[in-house]
């Protein structure tokens, strides 16, 4: 699809949900990739999540199962987006300024930019640099999808997205993950399909992942 290759997973929130996995002590000290934090917990799928600091901080808001880590990213395009869980279990992506200081949740990660938006590309998206880009995107109601796309500009991502994506129902919102050298994504033999994994040799560890696991 406009030269970009997809690799990942769709599904439908009503009988699976995402989960924060996160490494208080730093990028790798719990678990070195995604293959390995998947099966930690039982996992069908997993995928590098929030962006991180030279020093393993995290670059924005962090919550997971209920325990927050990181402060709120409120300037850099990188924290332009939140997913989150309620404690009611209930997921949605919204923009950064929609979502309160205080929010409750019981999952969440901070991340950007936006891709999408009302099923519309997101203005002002960088057109120059290629990379390796790790997404996640919804489609306003149960449906969800989480994987990696082949190098590509942010803007050709996003229009490609808005063209028919990979999954078979176009998003109304995306948000772009952390990508390029933390990019890792694991889906296991219990998706059809599966396994497969994409981490590239020249990948570092990351600080925290999203896991896909049955409710």
């Amino acid at each position: 699809m406009a030269g970009i290759r997809f690799e990942g997973v769709a599904f439908d929130a009503r009988s699976h949900r995402l989960i924060v996995a996160d490494q208080p002590a730093g990028p790798g000290t719990r678990w070195p990739d995604a293959a390995t934090v998947a099966s930690a917990h039982g996992g069908l799928a997993a995928i590098n999540a929030g962006f991180f600091t030279p020093t393993g901080q995290p670059l924005g808001k962090l919550v997971a199962a209920g325990t927050p880590a990181g402060s709120w990213n409120r300037a850099s395009s990188l924290g332009s987006g939140v997913w989150l869980e309620s404690p009611s279990g209930t997921s949605a992506i919204f923009r950064r300024e929609s979502v309160p200081a205080s929010v409750a949740a019981q999952e969440l990660v901070q991340a950007g930019p936006m891709l999408v938006e009302n099923r519309q590309v997101v203005a002002g998206l960088e057109a120059t640099k290629s990379s390796v880009r790790s997404v996640i995107f919804w489609d306003g109601g149960t449906r969800w999808w989480i994987g990696h796309a082949s190098p590509c500009t942010l803007v050709a991502l996003a229009r490609a997205l808005v063209a028919g994506g990979p999954a078979a129902w176009s998003p109304r919102v995306a948000l772009n993950l952390d990508g390029g050298r933390s990019a890792d994504l694991c889906i296991t033999a219990a998706i059809p399909g599966g396994p497969v994994t994409c981490r590239a040799l020249w990948n570092k560890p990351v600080r925290n992942f999203l896991v896909l696991v049955s409710r």
